[in-house]
């Protein structure tokens, strides 16, 4: 089968390598439908984290079960699938207590690449998501947004979810790429009645102010503090950090009022931290890995299917798989939000 396999710094390329086959009971293989490149992918396409040359890459996808294990029932062959980056088990208490990003299965990893025409899941009975139907019977629209539910959806929602916004907050959405301004619809999708948008994009700024942002405040650093605080007094009720940069996480302790949380969603670029600036305040600092499975179950699936949000908009671009590089390029560049790979 055909696949992205990262090459080298800056190079990403589709090779021919075997296709995936059922290793364990619990174990699935899925005919992609539609993947899509990851703000994370750029990372090591960017240098700044490492990966093994000749390795496959990708973490979100939509397709339909070809094999299942023995020990799969809830799933068979045939079903329309959120394929989930988490792949949760759904039996160890992380998962029993609704953090499926944070499972304990030790066996969990080891699914393969997603931007390719098989994908071999891990933990398939538990952690797949079924759509109602086959993928005929959506809108090209609706497809897009059933692939932001594999990782981009539920991880702004996570950020929302963490920070505990309710109904009535204000809420500050620090990043302006796909994560953040999924983050912009959770907020609003929670109740949340002013969302400023931390965004110095003009596209990225028009979508956010679709999906829900109040503000919009271009400004970093003491600059942009300065400005959420003309705006709120005091600052938010709610901080959604999806950066994941020493800057980002120095600013969004900044940007609450006293006793506010932070939802930090961002990978961390940087393992220190100034917690006094959390104590002084009373700042909350929450987050990590999102509970896709968890979250799509509960409400995002619904969401999607009602027409109440419509997250799929974030993909700006698309691609077959021979052009995966220009998919990269496309992102790496900001000439997308987010590259879409149909298959």
């Amino acid at each position: 089968m055909k696949a992205a396999v990262f090459v080298k710094l800056g190079q990403v390329e589709m090779q021919e390598v075997e296709k995936p086959t059922i290793q364990g009971p619990k174990d699935a293989v899925i005919k992609t439908v539609r993947a899509s490149v990851c703000g994370s992918d750029l990372w090591f396409y960017r240098g700044i984290s490492k990966r093994e040359s000749g390795s496959q890459v990708g973490h979100e996808a939509i397709g339909i079960v070809e094999e299942v294990g023995a020990g799969v029932t809830n799933i068979k062959p045939g079903d329309f699938v959120i394929a989930p980056f988490t792949h949760g088990c759904g039996e160890c208490q992380a998962c029993l207590a609704g953090f499926d990003g944070d499972c304990l299965d030790p066996n969990k990893g080891g699914s393969t690449g997603y931007q390719a025409e098989y994908i071999g899941f891990k933990n398939a009975d538990w952690a797949l998501v079924k759509i109602p139907g086959q993928p005929e019977d959506y809108t090209d629209d609706q497809l897009k947004s059933f692939m932001t539910l594999s990782d981009i959806m539920a991880t702004g929602y996570h950020a929302a979810a963490t920070a505990e916004v309710k109904e009535g907050d204000t809420v500050v959405v620090m990043g302006d790429g796909a994560v953040g301004l999924a983050g912009v619809i959770s907020a609003k999708l929670r109740g949340a009645k002013r969302i400023i948008l931390m965004s110095r994009h003009a596209d990225r700024q028009a979508l956010g102010k679709e999906f829900g942002a109040t503000d919009i405040v271009e400004e970093r650093d003491q600059a942009g503090i300065d400005h959420v605080m003309k705006l709120t007094g005091a600052g938010a009720d709610a901080v959604l950090e999806c950066v994941g940069s020493e800057q980002a996480v120095n600013t969004a302790v900044k940007l609450g009022r006293p006793g506010a949380i932070v939802g930090r969603v961002g990978i961390p670029q940087d393992p220190m931290m100034n917690t006094n600036n959390l104590f002084f305040k009373n700042i909350g600092l929450r987050g990590g890995i999102a509970a896709v499975t968890t979250y799509d179950r509960a409400s995002l699936l619904e969401a999607v299917l009602d027409g109440k949000i419509n997250p799929g908009k974030v993909f700006t671009k698309q691609f077959e798989l021979k052009d995966i590089q220009k998919a990269y390029e496309a992102m790496d560049k900001r000439e997308a939000i987010k590259s879409l790979l149909v298959f």
